[in-house]
């Protein structure tokens, strides 16, 4: 019966998006669980991408490495466990060599996942203080080390130049961007602003980044971003674009459309921007793609199904995306990986 059901879905996932005129071919890579935040391999060829998939022993993130051409012959095929199978994982990514993969990890701390908070009323993101962030090579050996600072160390990106790493840190107290030399030394903080700023990539030139930021200004807003910070929170329903130059100079907001715009990727021009938003929606939670110039003009809807669609990026040839949808899931929760031909 699943040789029967796989070929449908494909057809499926394919009908939908008829109206998405830059998306062709689409294929769903995943059938089950949440998965996001699929990375491209440097030849292309590879994703890394985290999955809380039930279905694979999985109570919390944990993250995978998946071959884009054996998983599209074979979809029933459980991707290989990259992470240590304990703690909470987040944002992996590929290191220059294609053949490791840094993401962020709780494991050091404790190996169950740590608990999902709830604040009545709000939606919020845990901020936890025990992810630290660590490279591990395409077995899953841990083979460095590249945070160990008090305070929450994930969200971390490479340069395409291989030479810098772009994460989010609390380390001096507030929710900033930092970057690294490629092998954890000599962090630098580039952002300074009072808010959340985080989801950070560098642009194919590796001369500019890209990330989403809060900026509570009312007294309001920013009591109780700092009320959320001090237990290692923050409510990501308001939040905008922005782009520096690599060291963190030369800061300008891409965005004004209000409500949430976040997970950014510059497309393989540089000079325009992909992201998801819910700006557009009457009842908040309906999240498609755009994509938007650096100087905030030309806005562009990408995906029109679905309630859930984010986590775009481009491959380094230019010639696919991936991204995660809700498409395609029988009216269920699940998250899942698509892949599309790239059409300008």
């Amino acid at each position: 019966m699943r040789s029967l059901v796989i070929p449908f879905l494909f057809l499926a996932a394919s009908v939908l998006a008829q109206d998405e005129k830059h998306l062709k071919n689409i294929k769903q890579l995943t059938f089950g669980g949440d998965n996001a935040e699929a990375y491209f391999s440097p030849n292309s060829k590879q994703l890394t991408f985290q999955s809380n998939n039930s279905k694979w022993g999985l109570s919390c993130d944990q993250i995978f490495l998946l071959d884009i051409q054996k998983q599209l012959r074979d979809s029933t095929a459980k991707p290989a466990l990259i992470s240590t199978g304990k703690g909470r994982t987040t944002c992996s990514y590929f290191m220059p060599d294609g053949k490791k993969i840094l993401y962020a990890s709780t494991h050091a701390v404790n190996d169950s996942c740590p608990p999902v908070p709830h604040v009545k009323g709000k939606y919020i993101w845990a901020i936890y203080s025990s992810f630290d962030i660590y490279v591990a090579d395409g077995k899953g050996k841990i083979v460095k080390q590249l945070t160990n600072t008090p305070g929450y160390d994930a969200e971390a990106t490479v340069s395409p130049k291989g030479d810098k790493i772009v994460f989010t840190s609390t380390r001096s107290g507030d929710i900033e961007l930092w970057v690294m030399d490629i092998d954890g030394k000599n962090p630098k903080q580039i952002t300074s602003e009072l808010g959340y700023d985080g989801g950070a990539f560098f642009s194919p030139d590796g001369k500019k980044i890209v990330f989403r930021a809060s900026r509570p200004k009312t007294e309001e807003e920013v009591k109780e971003y700092k009320e959320l910070l001090a237990q290692g929170l923050v409510a990501p329903t308001n939040m905008e674009l922005f782009v520096c130059d690599a060291d963190g100079k030369n800061l300008q907001q891409v965005t004004k459309l209000g409500k949430a715009n976040w997970a950014p990727f510059f497309h393989p021009s540089g000079k325009k921007i992909i992201f998801s938003s819910n700006h557009h929606s009457q009842k908040g939670y309906d999240f498609q793609l755009y994509m938007i110039n650096l100087d905030g003009t030309g806005l562009e809807q990408i995906t029109t199904q679905s309630l859930f669609n984010a986590f775009p990026m481009f491959s380094p040839d230019g010639k696919k995306l991936i991204f995660s949808s809700n498409r395609n899931n029988g009216g269920g929760r699940d998250t899942n990986l698509f892949l599309a031909d790239w059409k300008d």
